[in-house]
């Protein structure tokens, strides 16, 4: 007998006699592949795999995907509930903060709230620890000038650089690309280059100003490269060596620190307001995943606090109760009436070209032939949110499949409709990628 403890690569060991195949936290985005190919969802490909073999596939989330949780209440897969945490222990009380009311009141210092940092104090106060989420790294997002507004961006990306603070230079999160910070600005070459916004080492650095007597780590991609980083960020804050945990959504990923009785979300609209289909799906599942770290003890009772400037958004609301199920009939019913996943299969079809002009005659060429074939169930070209990755520039199209359409002739179809169209010498330069059921 042997277990095997592996990361999505590993379904593709040579298995002989595979029983079971248990997928973690199954909601979880990182399953999937998109880049370089095989473009594969590990959780769908475990449940084939086990298919396979004959063996169970148990797929385990407190906050199931909308897809696999429609299969289980629909009877395709068995679906089993725990209805309490562990030894009993209550869910932490969840506290919403208006931060357009807080800011009027001039409650905010930097980019904790009054009512966060009094729940911080208090925790302090009573020998627990806390833990800040901010989902962005760095110590800055934007660099500006406050003479031109000059802002600057990546020279091989369509996307502002981002400052930390830790090296001094500024950095492309998208393709690496580091640049020194200006002393003046390259545009009106005046020295007011300031930086805006708040990441991760902004907020350690708020953190310590603000709760002097507190050590403070921060737990990132940036603060865990090294060999060790990671294990001895999570043993530190383990053993009370440090009272205030800042993180990006790492800190949400499972971790079971006892004396955590309290949560702070410093900015739930980041997450709430992504222009994707999913963004209401992602930013449930994150924020209830980040509440779930607080109160874990029974003698020390649980409370998150949000700070949204949209307390009345579905998301903030079913987030309130703990309110799982009904989140998942509200999305469902969105998702049915925008006809996305689970009523339909979504593929996303992306183009990208060195050169623009020439990448929007293609794309729209594409398009226009997709739509010959499929009708309506086709929708673009369009920019996606970042438009250019490492000079590349991008459209993107998606195509909505029925159910009960035959995947291999759509398969075909597509095959053939990308042989006619590579088969034009203009078109070499073109590359197409297809991301079937994206996440």
């Amino acid at each position: 007998p042997c277990v095997v403890l592996g990361a999505r690569s590993s379904i593709f060991l040579p298995f002989s006699t595979l029983g079971l195949v248990i997928v973690d936290e199954e909601h979880e985005g990182s399953y999937k592949q998109f880049d370089p190919a095989p473009r594969y969802n590990a959780r769908d490909c475990a449940i084939v795999l086990a298919g396979m073999h004959g063996a169970r596939t148990l797929l385990g989330s407190a906050t199931p995907s909308v897809e696999t949780y429609y299969k289980a209440r629909s009877g395709r897969y068995g679906l089993v509930s725990i209805t309490e945490r562990y030894a009993g222990v209550k869910l932490p009380e969840i506290d919403v903060v208006d931060m357009l009311r807080e800011r009027e009141k001039g409650a905010v210092q930097g980019t904790v709230s009054g009512r966060l940092a009094g729940a911080v104090r208090e925790a302090l106060k009573n020998g627990h620890q806390a833990i800040l989420f901010h989902n962005r790294r760095g110590f800055a997002p934007v660099v500006v000038c406050r003479q031109c507004a000059y802002v600057p961006k990546c020279p091989y990306c369509d996307v502002s650089m981002t400052y930390h603070r830790s090296t001094n230079d500024m950095v492309c999160h998208y393709c690496g690309t580091r640049m020194p910070l200006p002393d003046v600005c390259p545009n009106c070459h005046e020295p007011a280059i300031t930086t805006f916004g708040y990441g991760t080492e902004r907020v350690e650095e708020a953190a310590e100003t603000c709760f002097e007597n507190a050590r403070v780590l921060r737990m990132d991609l940036d603060s865990t490269r090294n060999k060790d980083g990671y294990e001895n960020i999570i043993t530190e804050f383990s053993e009370g060596k440090a009272q205030i945990l800042v993180g990006t959504q790492m800190v949400t990923k499972g971790l079971d620190f006892g004396g955590v009785s309290v949560v702070g979300v410093l900015n739930a609209d980041q997450a709430i307001n992504l222009p994707d289909f999913r963004s209401a799906e992602r930013a449930f599942n994150m924020l209830e995943q980040v509440a779930g770290r607080a109160g874990r003890r029974g003698d020390s009772s649980g409370l998150v606090v949000v700070q949204t400037s949209q307390p009345q958004h579905p998301v903030i609301s079913f987030l309130l109760g703990h309110d799982y199920e009904g989140f998942f009939q509200h999305e469902l019913e969105e998702r049915r009436r925008y006809n996305y996943p689970p009523f339909t299969r979504v593929i996303d079809i992306y183009l990208k070209h060195r050169n623009r002009e020439a990448l929007s005659h293609m794309a729209g060429a594409y398009g226009s032939r997709l739509r010959q074939l499929f009708g309506n169930r086709v929708f673009g070209p369009e920019e996606p949110f970042v438009s250019r990755i490492q000079n590349f520039y991008i459209r993107k199209i998606m195509l909505k499949v029925e159910l009960d359409a035959s995947m291999s002739k759509l398969k075909n179809i597509l095959r053939q409709t990308h042989e006619s169209f590579m088969s034009d010498p203009s078109m070499r330069q073109l590359v197409v990628s297809y991301d079937v059921d994206p996440v």
